[in-house]
């Protein structure tokens, strides 16, 4: 049997980063994942580079490109139209997540981590055994176990998945055509990234979204504004609705709803189920080894993410929390360097959010009505990108960089961000919430003009009571 120092199990953007994290302090390191690629091959990067994270952004940019062109080409001189061929965008997508999967590879190869393909799973505390897909068994003697296996689309009973008319997210980034009429079920993150790209492409895009309110998790002014914008843009977003049941018919499906008392239907082409995901824990053999979940399968864990067997850990979506990319590899390195003695536990509330949309959104930290209901004294500021010149001269003024700091020392609590490279802008802030700095640091850094950026500074300047350019 083979002796390890650590043995992960999942290959994504979690397991990979641990495993590279545990060789390079100088643990000898196996990392074991199923995931195989469309043509069979084993693969690497999980559900965020194969079917989530990677080919969703990049048909996010192909389908803003077409966008652009074609409805902002004249205000820049660019006259005529552009044509799509969405199996050519299909065929990039496909080559920018082969390019970076083959590079994960490269990387466990260069940091001497033995990648395992097949299935992992607990048979002791010290045991991992590896499944290949003919049903070799191969055990794995170890002093350390990761568990980073990642999570699943969540379904809903009434709308089984056959990827023909009922799609789940992986399946919904695989169209070959723009369906004349699309439903999205569900008004999350993936539900509106994926709105957003078949809506570009030609689709009538009806959002079908359970809740009331919408996006709950961000800010009430975000969220509002978001809402007015994106129905703006052509989605149809109906806020309140439960879905009870599909049919499908000379290919059509039927949807059957209820909006308050209302009973409704629609019929359309194609349906994408994007109602969150779920930890994927089935198959671990947990109890084999002692680790505890809870009763919907997430792995508990301690801060520095041991679950309740010493030297078993857990991270990323099989774990409580925000389920993102970024998160889990954070929690990777965490693990890798705990192993060597550090104490340093990620701090949660200082993960960034995004979401891909169109004007995008970002932010970190606590929402302003989740401070107000605590009972914290804050001061708010808020700078509209209309007011930036970088932005006039790019054509996108939607939306605006806002700034919570705490009233009695100006400590910077969340900064909240809906606007053209929120996803880039967001760093800033992450970044100065991690040092500890006020709204007055950021105010008095020199942000290059003309820049996006300034719109933070202008923020900055806003919380204290004194913005110059609003």
């Amino acid at each position: 049997m083979s002796e390890y120092d650590l043995v992960v199990i999942g290959g994504g953007p979690g397991g990979y980063v641990a495993a590279i994290k545990a060789a390079q302090m100088g643990l000898k390191t196996a990392c074991i994942d199923k995931q195989t690629a469309a043509d069979g091959s084993p693969v690497l990067g999980g559900t965020c580079l194969n079917v989530g994270c990677i080919p969703s952004k990049a048909l996010l940019d192909s389908s803003h490109q077409y966008e652009f062109f074609n409805k902002e080409g004249k205000k820049h001189g660019l006259v005529g139209s552009v044509k799509i061929d969405i199996s050519q965008m299909q065929k990039r997508k496909e080559t920018v997540v082969k390019n970076l999967t083959q590079g994960i590879s490269g990387l466990l190869k260069k940091n001497n981590v033995e990648w395992l393909h097949g299935f992992g799973s607990l048979k002791s505390k010290n045991v991992v055994q590896c499944t290949s897909e003919k049903g070799l068994i191969k055990n794995l003697s170890t002093k350390n176990i990761l568990l980073a296996s990642g999570s699943l689309p969540s379904r809903i009973q009434s709308l089984p998945i056959d990827n023909e008319y009922i799609f789940d997210s992986s399946g919904a980034l695989e169209f070959k055509s723009a369906p004349k009429e699309l439903c999205i079920i569900g008004a999350g993150v993936i539900g509106l990234e994926l709105g957003s790209v078949w809506r570009r492409l030609g689709s009538n895009v009806t959002v079908l979204e359970a809740q009331t309110s919408f996006l709950d998790t961000a800010d009430k002014d975000v969220s509002a504004e978001a809402l007015k914008l994106f129905k703006k843009q052509g989605l149809k977003i109906e806020l309140g609705t439960l879905v009870t049941e599909a049919k499908i018919a000379k290919e059509k499906v039927t949807i059957s709803y209820k909006k308050g008392v209302e009973r409704l239907e629609s019929s359309f082409d194609k349906v994408v189920v994007a109602v969150g995901r779920s930890p994927y824990t089935e198959g671990l053999n947990l109890d084999e080894a002692g680790v505890k979940s809870d009763d919907k399968g997430f792995i508990l864990v301690n801060e520095f993410n041991e679950t309740s067997t010493k030297g078993i850990f857990a991270i990323g979506d099989c774990t409580l929390g925000p389920m993102l990319a970024h998160k889990a590899s954070e929690e990777g390195i965490l693990v890798a360097e705990h192993m060597a003695g550090a104490k340093a536990p990620v701090e949660i509330t200082h993960v960034p959010w995004i979401i891909y949309t169109w004007p995008e959104i970002a932010w970190v930290g606590p929402s302003e009505q989740f401070l107000r209901n605590t009972k914290k004294e804050i001061n708010v500021g808020k700078f509209p990108f209309r007011a930036s010149g970088r932005s006039h001269a790019r054509g996108e003024t939607e939306g605006f960089v806002k700034i919570i700091a705490e009233k009695n020392n100006d400590q910077i609590l969340a900064v909240h961000i809906l606007g053209s490279n929120a996803s880039e802008l967001i760093s800033e802030a992450v970044t100065a919430m991690e040092f500890g700095a006020t709204s007055e640091d950021v105010a008095r850094i020199i942000h290059g003009h003309p820049t996006l950026s300034e719109s933070m500074h202008e923020a900055a300047l806003a919380t204290l009571g004194n913005a110059i350019h609003y």
